[in-house]
């Protein structure tokens, strides 16, 4: 890893890393407030697709492993929440926190209720600040156990899936890892770009 620029390449980062790695950025991204900038979905596609090969690990070690991480680093969102409570919306705003961020975390936690532990999990921003919310708006722990165990282990399914997918079928694909990191970016990041978008046409 030669420079800061690197900590925003999945390959780099698991190539540095490795396993132990990728667990911390996914615990970090999933619940720690200023984890938010760290890789998220393509990390977990970059995974799938090196799983065997760089990281040497079978595709369900791997999932298990991310699932678990995932779990932990929301239950931390969570109880950061439950202790900040409103708090948190006076918190001075930084490079590492702004409110928009929780307001857009809000607004789709508002639109899609418990699910939203769910779905969030595949949006960056939004994974890492709906725990938090949850956690301010006092979500029923049970309700916040289940839909966190089943978004912890669908989001590594169905990405690291499709990561090691495209690696079995497209050896070459490692090729073009930048490209198709790329394209994870942009396409996982619309609907948060279209939701602070709109919440600053409307303000």
């Amino acid at each position: 890893m030669n420079s800061f620029w690197d900590l925003f390449k999945p390959q780099e980062l698991i190539e540095f890393g490795g396993f132990a790695l990728v667990l911390v950025i996914i615990f970090l991204e999933n619940g720690v407030f200023f984890g938010f900038f760290l890789p998220g979905d393509s990390l977990l596609f970059t995974a799938g697709l090196l799983c065997t090969t760089i990281l040497k690990i079978t595709l369900t070690k791997l999932i298990i492993g991310i699932a678990l991480a995932a779990i932990a680093g929301y239950y931390f969102g969570y109880w950061f929440g439950w202790k900040t409570g409103d708090n948190i919306y006076k918190r001075k705003e930084s490079i590492f926190f702004k409110k928009k961020y929780i307001e857009t975390a809000q607004e789709f936690y508002k639109k899609y209720g418990g699910i939203a532990l769910i779905l969030g999990r595949f949006l960056p921003i939004v994974r890492t600040f709906a725990p938090i919310l949850a956690g301010i708006v006092r979500v029923n722990p049970f309700i916040f156990f289940i839909y966190t165990v089943v978004g912890a282990f669908l989001w590594p399914v169905v990405v690291c899936g499709a990561g090691f997918y495209v690696g079995q079928v497209f050896p070459q694909a490692i090729d073009y890892l930048n490209y198709i990191i790329i394209g994870f970016i942009v396409v996982t990041s619309i609907p948060v770009i279209k939701s602070l978008t709109k919440k600053k046409i409307v303000d």
